[in-house]
């Protein structure tokens, strides 16, 4: 079955980075695209970014280019999210996503808190 697991997340002071980790199970993951998304306290889930099967296209969310990045490693099925210059606002629920069959799977998600 199906397994996403991010991880990487934790408490980070403003200006900071982390680098998060998704790692993926149960499907063949250099054949699919894959996506982060996040939540912030009371607000709804944002789209962070995509990167496509090979890694040769990764749209990313406007008000995130310039300091959050994704990349993959197909041989080890896990992708992953560099988030640099982090600012309170980022504080939020981090997951990864997969859309395959028409079914869309979700990691359980990892925390990252900014703050001072």
């Amino acid at each position: 079955q199906v397994q996403l697991v991010e991880s990487g997340g934790g408490l980070v002071q403003p200006g900071g980075s982390l680098r998060l980790s998704c790692e993926a199970s149960g499907f063949a993951f250099s054949d699919y695209a894959m996506r982060w998304y996040r939540q912030a306290p009371g607000k709804e889930r944002e789209w962070v970014g995509t990167i496509s099967p090979t890694g040769d296209s990764i749209p990313t969310a406007p008000s995130l280019k310039g300091r959050f990045t994704i990349s993959r490693d197909n041989a080890k099925n896990t992708m992953f999210l560099q988030m640099n210059s982090l600012k309170p606002e980022d504080t939020a629920v981090y997951y990864c996503t997969l859309y395959m069959k028409a079914i869309n799977y979700w990691g359980q998600g990892t925390q990252v808190t900014v703050s001072a």
